[in-house]
Protein backbone atom coordinates (compact mmCIF):
# COMPACT_ATOMS: atom_id res chain seq x y z
CA UNK A 1 0.00 0.00 0.00
CA UNK A 2 0.97 3.71 -1.25
CA UNK A 3 1.31 5.29 2.51
CA UNK A 4 2.33 9.30 2.88
CA UNK A 5 3.73 9.71 6.47
CA UNK A 6 3.80 13.11 7.24
CA UNK A 7 5.74 14.53 10.27
CA UNK A 8 4.68 16.18 13.41
CA UNK A 9 4.14 15.54 17.15
CA UNK A 10 3.39 12.34 18.32
CA UNK A 11 0.05 12.72 19.75
CA UNK A 12 -1.62 9.13 18.52
CA UNK A 13 -0.74 7.22 15.81
CA UNK A 14 -3.42 8.67 13.39
CA UNK A 15 -3.82 6.73 9.70
CA UNK A 16 -6.42 8.21 7.43
CA UNK A 17 -7.72 6.25 4.35
CA UNK A 18 -8.88 9.07 2.07
CA UNK A 19 -9.32 9.77 -1.41
CA UNK A 20 -7.88 12.42 -3.49
CA UNK A 21 -10.94 14.48 -4.74
CA UNK A 22 -12.67 14.09 -1.57
CA UNK A 23 -13.29 18.31 0.26
CA UNK A 24 -13.85 15.98 3.34
CA UNK A 25 -10.87 13.81 3.41
CA UNK A 26 -8.73 17.51 2.46
CA UNK A 27 -10.12 18.90 5.57
CA UNK A 28 -9.06 16.47 7.61
CA UNK A 29 -5.95 16.77 6.11
CA UNK A 30 -5.89 20.31 7.25
CA UNK A 31 -7.04 19.90 10.16
CA UNK A 32 -4.00 17.31 11.12
CA UNK A 33 -1.53 19.96 9.79
CA UNK A 34 -3.25 22.25 11.53
CA UNK A 35 -2.53 20.45 14.94
CA UNK A 36 0.53 19.82 14.30
CA UNK A 37 -0.03 16.20 14.79
CA UNK A 38 2.37 13.33 12.53
CA UNK A 39 -0.10 11.10 10.64
CA UNK A 40 0.18 8.52 8.05
CA UNK A 41 -2.45 8.29 5.14
CA UNK A 42 -3.45 6.84 1.89
CA UNK A 43 -5.26 8.65 -1.08
CA UNK A 44 -7.14 5.09 -2.01
CA UNK A 45 -8.17 6.38 -5.84
CA UNK A 46 -4.88 6.72 -6.41
CA UNK A 47 -3.61 3.17 -6.02
CA UNK A 48 -3.80 0.78 -8.64
CA UNK A 49 -7.06 -1.55 -8.62
CA UNK A 50 -5.68 -4.35 -6.97
CA UNK A 51 -3.95 -2.70 -4.33
CA UNK A 52 -6.97 -0.58 -4.06
CA UNK A 53 -9.13 -3.72 -3.36
CA UNK A 54 -7.12 -4.48 -0.53
CA UNK A 55 -7.06 -1.60 1.38
CA UNK A 56 -10.54 -1.27 0.72
CA UNK A 57 -11.10 -4.57 2.76
CA UNK A 58 -8.99 -3.18 5.39
CA UNK A 59 -11.00 0.00 5.53
CA UNK A 60 -14.20 -2.41 6.03
CA UNK A 61 -12.84 -4.12 9.39
CA UNK A 62 -13.18 -0.02 10.76
CA UNK A 63 -16.06 1.22 8.17
CA UNK A 64 -18.23 -1.84 6.66
CA UNK A 65 -19.59 1.25 4.64
CA UNK A 66 -15.92 1.93 3.63
CA UNK A 67 -16.51 5.70 3.15
CA UNK A 68 -14.17 8.75 3.56
CA UNK A 69 -12.67 9.95 4.93
CA UNK A 70 -12.03 7.32 8.08
CA UNK A 71 -9.23 7.97 10.72
CA UNK A 72 -8.27 5.16 12.65
CA UNK A 73 -6.85 6.36 15.98
CA UNK A 74 -4.26 4.03 17.80
CA UNK A 75 -5.50 1.14 16.02
CA UNK A 76 -8.19 0.75 18.24
CA UNK A 77 -10.54 3.42 17.88
CA UNK A 78 -12.26 4.97 14.36
CA UNK A 79 -13.48 8.39 13.56
CA UNK A 80 -16.16 8.17 10.38
CA UNK A 81 -16.39 11.68 8.60
CA UNK A 82 -14.99 14.77 9.11
CA UNK A 83 -15.71 15.00 12.71
CA UNK A 84 -14.22 18.26 13.90
CA UNK A 85 -14.46 17.51 17.76
CA UNK A 86 -13.43 14.48 18.00
CA UNK A 87 -10.42 14.26 15.92
CA UNK A 88 -9.35 17.16 17.85
CA UNK A 89 -9.95 15.28 21.31
CA UNK A 90 -8.22 11.82 20.06
CA UNK A 91 -5.30 13.88 19.32
CA UNK A 92 -5.23 16.20 22.00
CA UNK A 93 -5.86 14.02 24.54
Amino acid sequence: MAITHVDGRQAAKVFLYALSTCGWCRKTKELLNELGVAYDYTDVDRLDPDEAARVREDLMKWNPRASFPTIVVDEKDCIIGFKEAELRKAVEG
